[in-house]
Order: structure tokens, then C-alpha cells, then sequence
């Protein structure tokens, strides 16, 4: 934060009175938007859940973009109406793959971004967010979330960017980036080790000091000194027995006097309220607001704090410096975005800008590149020119594939007239010349075999609120968001009407090209089925353009190139299984298996081949340089992902197996050839030694140049010797 904006908020708080600094810490949020909004709407409130999230639901269409930037400019007016110092709310909303605050660009969900291992890419969709988001007048968004998936059976695996450090950190600085660029606080979470054991949700955490560390809070750090966020939102569990919404040592030791923070401090919704009611660490509310407050949180959402505040002043378990400091934050950061100075969005900007032709097409873009080939024997491409029909399967072959998870605003799901189905598509795709027959499950023996081809769409139940126990394909099942939960979009419901993997096993036995399109946000177990099927693609949720995408990876229009972010185990009892392990004392595997995954950390497959040639690896001032020739030596265009792994040995600390410490997604014409470089970083080999000190310590490391975490086409000997990397 500038200087500047530091000294003209101390100037404005200096003027405040206690009443004025209070509201500043303390939200709102009301659910409709009905014809007695402003007379529940206490327009003192600093902080408020922008009405645009909520005016869709009784609507026969969604409202423009100009009403809702009109709706919220009178929101601003109102309140800074209410202020004698006229000082304009933080309208905050969700922003997880798309502004949420009614019907913006849909792009794939995070998990989906991720595999796309393209932080430019990332960046340019992270932009158009945070242009959505402001021009309508929404400048806080609860998003990225950076959180380290080590269990898949959480049911928020969907909104992360997987399972790697690296890759998650990368990718959250650029969302933080395009969204603070634009004028809107990015808001990393959940800070910090949301889940636990068995991928439960907001349970204790008792992650070591060391684990935590070395992976749960380097993509926080990275968002806050390399992407400029200026908030963060503490978490709802607990650490070292304490929540971390009143942690000091997360929220004052580690946040601002370690790393340097300025921002502020959000709780989730209802966080505060929780240290009384989930954790029971206090009596009263008013306590466990003074309690997070000491210790660094500053505001709470999404509702009034108010009288808590004022109790806790009177009852002596805050003071007013502690006020005022929290205060100071908050103010600092409106006056770095602007808001104090331009506070008012552009209605008719709004209607011009959000989901025009660039930004649809950049959501078809990110959908071509974000859907992984996990398998395919001589199956994909589909030729046009031999499929005469196809055979569609899976109730989601209905469904816009956004997903349910943070699309669209409360008990509307996302929506739009140009927006379509797979089923649409692909049937507009191929015209009068390919017979595309959608059918229910009890009709795959009568339809697939008679077709030339056929595809099962899956249903997976996951997303906030539904962690997962079981990870296979669910089957008759009817689940219901959790009502805490249920906030985003509404309590949605989500219903299976078959047995899916019994239906791809009848569909494979009668159907020699059958294609399992994977509509999901973590890994499912494939291991009844996926031996019979001829390809499988990982489409995770691509968005508002997926069914494109999808149609044309199909047929070949497209070529995958696409990476898996997060690991897929063979079953549920793998887990937790991720690549980079530490070294276990005796093995990895099991009765059943040798504990190795179903597809690996980076796998992915294409329609061309690659060969790496001339790698060569030098020392360039503290890193190492990588160079090597990536030939495409197929008859198509493609990508291919170039992974750099370290393994450690000889370290003072046991080192994971391996990590990866960098990676470029190249595109290589036909028949082309083109010279890569990459660099492995200084800080790649920084570790804690056994007394917690990070630096670079000496150690030997193995550099390895991989398509995959185990696909390893070449590898150097690399030592650390007195703070220099050598060969």
C-alpha cells in the first residue's frame, strides 16, 4: 500500500468518531432484494454483501449488468449519505471462476485452470474478473483460494488449483494480480489448513508447524508479496488448539510481522460467531469479537458487529487503539483502490463490457486448454467423416457444465440465452450429417450398440458443504447442500438416478468406442470401469464455453494439452496420496497395490507425439538454466507441459521424493521444433533446516526433466554447497 494512501487514511480516521471507526469493522448482508431492502439496510455498515448477488432469484431473466452496477451505486450513495465523512462501503462478493454478482463470464472452475499449467493464461482470465467485478461496482472478492489439496475427498477440492505448492501458488498471485489491478481487494483463503483427516471440512488442524509451513501457507505468502492482495480470510478451523480467526500467531506473528502484511483481515461468514458456537472457546459473542480482534482479525462478516464492538469497548476486553488500528487498515485499503476517490460504477459501461465477444472467447479458450486426456486406445479424435451416430449418455450432458459450485448468484444458478448444453452442442456441431441420440441409462444396450460411437456425461456430488467418503461415480443418490453452506447459491440439490459405473460398463461392452467425459472437480475412482473403455477425458467444469470445447476435443478440432494438477488414486483407500511424499521408512504400498496412483501429478495425454532432445542444464548467477529442443513429431499441432522436478538428498531435513520447482506449457506446430528455457529458481532450493531456519542449506539434489511427475526423460546432479547451486 502507498504512502499516500496511508497518510490520508490516518487523516479521515483522526476526524472519526467511535460510532463513524465501529461501522468501518462491521457488515451486512441481506438475502433479497425486495421492495424493503433500504428500510433493513443499515447503510452505516463499512462493509456489505453487494445486493447485485441477490436481485435474480424471482426474475423471468436475470437482471443487466447496468441494474446491478445501478443497484449498487445506490447502495454507495445510501451509505455514504448515512456517514458525515461520506465514506463509501467495500461492496464485496464471491469471484471464485467468474464475478459473481449475477450472470458474468463463466470461465472453468480453478481445479480446471489449474490443469491448464498456463499462468498467462490464468492471468488474462484473472483480469477480465476483475474488470467484471469492478465495472459493476463489487471491489472486495472472497477469492482465490489457495489452499494445498492433500485429501480429494474434501468437497471443496473443486475451487482450489490442486495439490502443489508451486502450481497453486503461481496460480494465485495471478488471480490477485488481475483482480488488484483493477481496483478489487483480492481475498485469499481459507487461512489457513481448512480440512483435515479424511478431507473433512473446517476440521482442527494438526499439521505440524514444519508440514505447515513448508506447504499450507506458501501460496497465502506468495498471494500477499508477489500478487498485492490486500485481504485475507481466516479460516474456520482450528491450529495448535486455536481458531484461526483469533490466532495471533497466524493473523499478527506470522501474517504481518514474518511476511510484512498492511491489509486487513476478513472473517468467513460467521467465523467470529463460531469461536462461541462450533468451538466453544468462549461465553459470549462480544468476547470472542474482542478475542479476534486482538489478535488481527479486523472485520466481520458478512453480518452487523456493531453492538459487539461497543460491549466489548464497555466491558474493557478491547480498547480504542485496538479499534483504531484495525480501523487504519480498512481505511488504507479503500483509498488504494480508489474507491474514496471514484466510487460510483458505470451502468452503461457495465452492459458493454461484461461477457463481450473478447471475454467469451477467452472463456472458450481456457476451456480448449483446461480438459485433460487421461486415457485413449485409438478412440479420440472421432472422425466426421466415419461417425454416422453417436450415442449420449449422463444426465449432465443437459446441463450448462459451469458447474454448481459459486455459479451464479443466490438461488439462481448461472445462466445465458448463448450458453449451451453438450448435448446442444454437439448436436449443432455435426448438423444433419451425424444422428446424435440422447438416451436414459436403461436404454444403453438398444442405442450404443447400434451407434458408432458413444459418450456417457458423469455426475459427481461434491462442492462446498458434501465432502465425499466415497470417491467412486455415485449412484441413486439424492444430496442437498448443507444448510450453512448453502450462502453462495441457494441450498442446491443434486440428484443421481443410475448406477453411473454400472452404465459405463454396459456402455463399454456393447460400444468398442466408448468415451467417459468426466464433469467433476476432484478425482473419482475409475477402477470399475476403466479398464473396458476405449478414452476418458477429465472436462472438470470448463465453463460457460465448455460444451465447444468438449466437442471439438472430441472430434479433433481441438488437440488436448492439458495437465493433471492433483493426483488420482486407484481407490479411496490410497488417500491421502499426493506426488511429493516424504520418504517413507519402509514403502509406500499395499496388499492390493504398490500404492502408486491411477494417473500421476502432470499426466496428460494428446493426440500428437513429442520428443525431447539436446537438454542441457548450466548455472545462471544463483539458479540453474534448463534448455532443450521440444520436437512435435506428429502430424498435428499440440502442447506439451515441460515439468522441472528437484529430489534432496544429503539435506539436514528428510526432503519430499521429489517437486516440482518449474514448468512452461509450449505450443509446437506439426512436424516443428522449438528450443525451450526454463530456470529453476534460487529459492527452489531453500529449505527449513531442523531448527526451522529457512535458507539454502547444502544438500545434493536429482533435476529432472519430465512430462509427467514420473514420466522423466532426462536428469542432472545438482549440489548446494555455502549458499551456491553447483553442477
Amino acid at each position: 500500500m502507498n504512502s499516500e494512501s496511508k497518510n490520508r487514511a490516518r487523516q479521515l480516521l483522526a476526524q472519526l468518531t467511535l460510532e463513524e471507526k465501529l461501522y468501518q469493522l462491521s457488515g451486512q448482508m441481506l438475502f433479497g432484494v425486495e421492495s424493503d431492502y433500504e428500510q433493513k439496510r443499515n447503510h452505516k455498515e463499512g462493509n456489505s454483501r453487494n445486493p447485485g448477488h441477490f436481485m435474480h432469484a424471482k426474475r423471468e431473466k436475470p437482471a443487466a449488468p447496468s441494474e446491478v452496477a445501478e443497484r449498487i451505486n445506490r447502495d454507495v450513495r445510501l451509505t455514504m449519505d448515512a456517514h458525515p465523512h461520506a465514506i463509501p462501503p467495500i461492496e464485496h462478493g464471491e469471484a471464485l471462476h467468474g464475478a459473481q454478482w449475477g450472470m458474468a463470464t463463466s470461465f472453468p472452475q480453478p481445479i480446471s485452470m489449474a490443469s491448464t499449467f498456463d499462468d498467462e493464461l490464468v492471468a488474462r482470465i484473472a483480469d477480465v474478473i476483475g474488470k467484471e467485478c469492478a465495472v459493476v461496482g463489487v471491489r472486495q472478492a472472497l477469492t482465490p483460494v489457495v489452499n494445498i489439496v492433500r485429501d480429494c475427498r474434501w468437497g471443496r477440492t473443486i475451487e482450489t488449483f490442486g495439490e502443489d505448492v508451486l502450481l497453486s501458488s503461481n496460480m494465485g498471485v495471478a488471480m490477485c494480480r488481475g483482480l488488484q489491478n483493477n481496483g478489487v481487494i483480492a481475498t485469499p483463503k481459507h487461512f489457513a489448513d481448512n480440512y483435515s483427516d479424511g478431507g473433512r471440512d473446517s476440521n482442527y488442524s494438526d499439521t505440524s508447524e514444519r508440514t505447515m509451513r513448508e506447504v499450507y501457507l506458501k501460496p497465502f505468502e506468495k498471494c500477499f508479496k508477489d500478487g498485492g492482495a490486500m485481504s485475507v480470510m481466516a479460516a474456520y478451523n482450528s491450529w495448535e488448539g486455536v481458531p484461526c480467526s483469533c490466532s495471533e500467531r497466524l493473523l499478527t506473528e506470522i501474517l504481518r510481522d514474518e511476511w510484512g502484511f498492511e491489509g486487513f483481515v476478513v472473517s468467513d461468514y460467521w467465523g467470529v460467531e463460531g469461536l462461541y458456537e462450533a468451538h466453544q472457546l468462549v461465553d459470549d459473542y462480544y468476547k470472542a469479537e474482542a478475542r479476534c480482534l486482538k489478535a488481527g482479525l479486523d472485520v466481520n462478516l458478512p453480518h452487523s458487529c456493531y453492538e459487539k464492538l461497543v460491549k466489548a469497548l464497555e466491558k474493557g476486553e478491547i480498547t480504542e487503539a485496538d479499534v483504531d488500528r484495525a480501523v487504519l487498515r480498512v481505511l488504507t485499503a479503500k483509498f488504494d483502490i480508489g474507491l474514496m476517490d471514484a466510487p460510483f460504477a458505470d451502468p452503461e459501461a457495465a452492459d458493454a463490457l461484461v461477457r463481450c465477444d473478447a471475454h467469451k472467447q477467452l472463456a472458450l479458450e481456457a476451456a480448449r486448454r483446461s480438459i485433460v486426456l487421461l486415457k485413449n486406445h485409438n478412440v479420440l479424435p472421432l472422425d466426421r467423416k466415419q461417425i454416422r451416430t453417436l450415442a449420449v449418455f449422463g444426465a449432465s450432458a443437459n446441463e450448462l457444465p459451469v458447474g454448481k459450485n459459486y455459479s451464479g448468484p443466490y438461488q439462481r444458478l448461472w445462466e445465458a440465452e448463448d450458453a449451451k448444453t453438450p448435448l446442444q452442442y454437439l448436436s449443432e456441431y455435426l448438423g444433419d450429417s451425424v444422428k446424435v441420440i440422447f438416451a436414459e441409462d436403461d436404454k444403453i444396450e438398444e442405442i450404443a450398440s447400434a451407434c458408432d460411437a458413444a459418450i456417457y456425461f458423469t455426475t459427481v456430488v461434491e462442492g462446498e458443504g458434501m465432502d465425499r467418503s466415497d470417491i467412486r461415480l455415485p449412484a441413486y443418490t439424492k444430496k442437498k447442500q448443507a444448510d450453512e453452506s448453502a450462502i453462495i447459491v441457494g441450498k442446491f440439490e443434486i440428484e443421481v438416478k443410475t448406477n453411473q459405473e454400472e452404465s459405463i460398463r454396459r456402455m463399454s461392452a456393447c460400444n468398442a468406442n466408448s468415451i467417459v467425459m468426466l464433469l467433476n472437480g476432484a478425482p473419482v475412482d475409475m477402477s470399475a470401469w476403466v479398464d473396458g473403455c476405449g478414452a476418458v477425458l477429465e472436462a472438470w467444469y470448463p465453463g460457460e464455453q465448455g460444451a465447444q470445447a468438449m466437442t471439438e476435443i472430441l472430434f479433433g478440432d481441438v488437440n488436448p494439452g492439458a495437465k493433471l494438477p492433483i493426483t488420482f488414486p486407484r481407490s479411496v483407500g490410497q488417500l491421502p496420496l499426493f506426488y511429493c511424499a516424504k520418504p517413507s521408512g519402509r514403502g509406500h504400498g499395499y496388499v492390493e497395490n504398490d500404492g502408486s496412483p491411477l494417473y500421476p501429478f502432470g499426466h496428460g495425454l494428446s493426440y500428437t507425439t513429442f520428443a525431447l532432445k539436446n537438454v542441457t542444464c548450466n548455472t545462471k548467477g544463483d539458479s540453474l538454466q534448463i534448455s532443450l529442443d521440444l520436437h512435435n513429431t506428429g502430424d498435428r499441432d499440440g502442447a506439451e507441459v515441460i515439468q522441472i522436478y528437484l529430489s534432496g538428498r544429503n539435506c539436514d531435513v528428510a526432503m519430499p521424493t521429489k517437486e516440482l520447482k518449474a514448468y512452461k506449457r509450449v505450443e509446437v506446430a506439426a512436424g516443428k521444433s522449438v528450443t525451450v528455457t526454463l530456470e529453476v529458481p534460487a529459492e527452489a532450493f531453500c529449505y527449513y533446516d531442523r531448527r526451522m531456519t529457512y535458507g539454502m542449506h547444502n544438500g545434493d539434489y536429482m533435476v529432472s526433466v519430465a512430462t509427467s511427475s514420473i514420466d522423466v526423460h532426462q536428469a542432472f546432479e545438482a549440489r548446494v554447497r555455502e549458499g551456491k547451486v553447483l553442477l
